[in-house]
């Protein structure tokens, strides 16, 4: 077991870390990295993921509908926490709701599991994605338009996927193989950015980022455990949403509360000191779905 577990991290550490070790020295520039990812490379795996036969997405619906409750779910456990601790709503829910299913979950997930893995990751990043450019900017700004939230590739990736997939319509192999190719481009480039995030780690705000790698997987976690047995979740997807459940903040919680002017830099602080938390947290959650003989 303790084999697995580092088969999983390792990759997952090194990749970050030569992000970190990169961004000390060169100071790449990491939005424009970001900016080519969501808007090509993701939104590729996402087509490609969707659009293959091979993935019958309609045994993923309950994986999706127990994403759903997680994410949700995270934001209503930890309200009565952030009133009676008086912390600002808009700052400490969005990112304790969103959590890294890109940079993170995906690479563990598939590093964890195997390429078996890949349509269930792309489905949990999926929802959550969606759900933060809906229900949390909408908790951001309610007066954001809806079609603005919902006006991005990976939207479009997304419906365009499912579409292809429920329509019966087989792409050439070289097409959706090409796509592929340029999508797994995602994976270890989302693990190399969010190493060059690590280095604006602020311990400045300790205390909210210590709460905050606390509080984000223990309330997925908590809502995880029933979930996955009144779901019924066969054992691969019952493993993807325990680590889904597990995740920290996304990073992106950071770009959206610069973006809407929320107390970016506490954001900042809280999202990365709960990534870096996150170091201690996965190998033990991964340690335990390796025992419970999911996969």
């Amino acid at each position: 077991m303790l084999g697995q577990i580092l088969s999983t991290m390792l990759p997952v550490f090194l990749i970050t870390g030569c992000g970190a070790l990169y961004g000390r020295y060169r100071s790449p520039d990491i939005k424009g990295l970001n900016v080519l990812n969501m808007e090509l490379f993701v939104p590729l795996l996402v087509f490609a993921v969707l659009a293959d036969q091979q993935a019958p997405l309609q045994e993923y619906a309950r994986l999706a509908l127990g994403a759903t409750v997680v994410v949700l779910g995270s934001g209503v456990l930890l309200y009565p926490v952030a009133k009676a601790l008086k912390l600002n709503l808009k700052t400490f829910l969005p990112p304790m709701m969103f959590n890294n299913s890109g940079n993170m979950g995906i690479p563990v997930l598939l590093l964890a599991f195997g390429d078996a893995a890949l349509p269930a990751a792309i489905v949990l990043f999926i929802v959550e994605m969606l759900l933060h450019f809906s229900v949390g900017l909408y908790m951001l700004d309610p007066h954001t338009s809806i079609i603005q939230r919902l006006k991005l590739p990976i939207v479009f990736a997304c419906v365009a996927g499912l579409a292809v997939n429920l329509s019966g319509i087989a792409l050439p192999d070289t097409l959706l193989e090409s796509m592929n190719m340029l999508g797994e481009v995602c994976i270890p480039l989302m693990l190399f950015a969010l190493g060059v995030r690590m280095l604006d780690i602020d311990f400045n705000d300790w205390k909210l980022g210590l709460l905050g790698a606390i509080a984000c997987p223990a309330s997925g976690l908590l809502l995880a455990w029933p979930l996955i047995a009144v779901l019924d979740l066969p054992g691969l997807q019952a493993a993807s949403l325990w680590v889904f459940a597990a995740l920290p903040p996304a990073v992106l919680n950071y770009m959206v509360a610069e973006q809407y002017q929320q107390e970016p830099h506490t954001v900042a602080s809280l999202v990365l000191l709960s990534n870096l938390g996150s170091l201690i947290v996965m190998p033990i959650v991964l340690g335990l779905v390796f025992a419970a003989g999911y996969v």
